[in-house]
């Protein structure tokens, strides 16, 4: 089948106006690719997508589609730009701007600790782009480090809108199950309840402190586990050494009852957002810069041991290997329907180390966080 544009129906080969380059990071359903637009030479991001998948995954992609085709023309700076889908066969791509500095997340494995300046310009930006998306009636659902990219000009851009959902005046709250479990609000887990936007602030909530923290609250639990352990634990608290401002912050967001969490627009106002009115984006910039010597630097590493290896080890671990460093940009995976009772039954009590503020498990990589909940809280859609 050739290729043709799903956005407008006509038959166009994708390879005319796109040149898919080197593979920059692995999602769900597929992999994410660098790529050029022939007629202009701006680069781009395209996200190569299976469709000879499960019925519900497809409808899963097509609801990305429907998103990014309500977002096309947005102008917020803070929300990655589409281009358009392609379809090739039973392969899907989808093409927006490249983000060339990464994912928060990426960073953050990387490098280590980022400085608490630099977190809260972070968290300003995710809230404008948050702030676009309530205005719209969207909710993100998935906000994470993993979903957050930098430009090579510390841009920050909200990607991933695998599992967004459409609120519209005749259905102001959702309440199907979905998302990525250890940034789950409680709402958003309990049978039979409803939730809005606010479950996108839990979610940044819980961001932030995995910025500060090196992970997300019960990182070091199985993610039914963890769905288990939300709804009923008590919000985690940020600790350490961070400003009250800061830790202040992190408590609104993680406020129980959802309609005593702040808005985004509310959040933009915050005596720590505030502190930020004077930090340019060149902080971020900078960040970025680090990173980029950090990959340098591995890859030069990398160079040196390898030659001590074995050709014929080398020869058969070739398998298009991903720089773990690379591009965080995965789309959501749907896994069979999953009720906080079913996740219960799945998973043996634990210690007494179920609090959010335990141990955590520095091997926790955004691959290994990534396992995205999809089912059905309630009987409406």
């Amino acid at each position: 089948m050739s290729s043709r544009r799903i956005v407008t129906g006509d038959t166009i080969f994708a390879s005319q106006l796109f040149t898919r380059q080197e593979l920059v990071g692995r999602g769900a359903y597929g992999a994410v690719y660098k790529g050029v637009e022939n007629a202009t030479g701006q680069v781009v991001a395209i996200k190569v997508l299976n469709l000879d998948t499960e019925e519900e995954d497809v409808s899963d992609i097509q609801r990305e589609i429907a998103t990014l085709s309500q977002l096309k023309n947005c102008d917020s700076q803070n929300i990655t730009r589409y281009h358009g889908s392609f379809l090739n066969g039973t392969k899907l791509w989808i093409v927006m701007d490249y983000a060339a500095g990464g994912s928060i997340r990426s960073l953050l494995e990387a490098l280590g600790r980022i400085d608490e300046k630099c977190i809260a310009v972070i968290a300003r930006e995710v809230l404008q782009a948050l702030g676009y998306l309530h205005k719209h009636g969207i909710i993100h659902r998935d906000i994470k480090a993993a979903n957050i990219l930098l430009t090579d000009e510390g841009r920050v851009q909200l990607c991933d809108f695998g599992v967004a959902g459409q609120v519209t005046m005749n259905s102001l709250k959702r309440n199907s199950f979905v998302g990525t479990p250890y940034w789950m609000a409680p709402e958003v887990i309990r049978e039979g309840q409803t939730y809005d936007f606010k479950a996108d602030i839990w979610s940044l909530g819980i961001t932030i402190y995995e910025i500060a923290t090196g992970n997300p609250p019960f990182a070091d639990k199985d993610p039914m586990r963890a769905v288990t352990l939300i709804p009923k634990s008590r919000p985690a608290q940020l600790e350490g050494d961070w400003s009250l401002s800061m830790k202040e912050f992190v408590a609104l967001c993680l406020h129980e009852e959802p309609n005593e969490r702040p808005s985004a627009e509310d959040l933009l106002k915050t005596k720590w957002i505030k502190s930020t009115s004077k930090s340019p984006l060149t902080l971020l910039k900078d960040l970025v810069a680090k990173f980029e010597q950090h990959k340098i630097e591995a890859a030069l590493n990398k160079e040196e041991t390898s030659s001590d290896i074995d050709i014929d080890q080398e020869l058969e671990g070739f398998d298009m290997e991903v720089d773990p460093d690379a591009w965080r940009f995965d789309t959501a995976k749907t896994l069979p329907p999953m009720t906080p009772s079913r996740a219960s039954s799945l998973s043996k009590p634990d210690s007494k180390s179920d609090h959010p503020n335990g141990a955590k498990n520095p091997g926790l990589s955004a691959q290994d966080s990534g396992v995205v909940i999809q089912g059905r809280s309630g009987s409406r859609q």
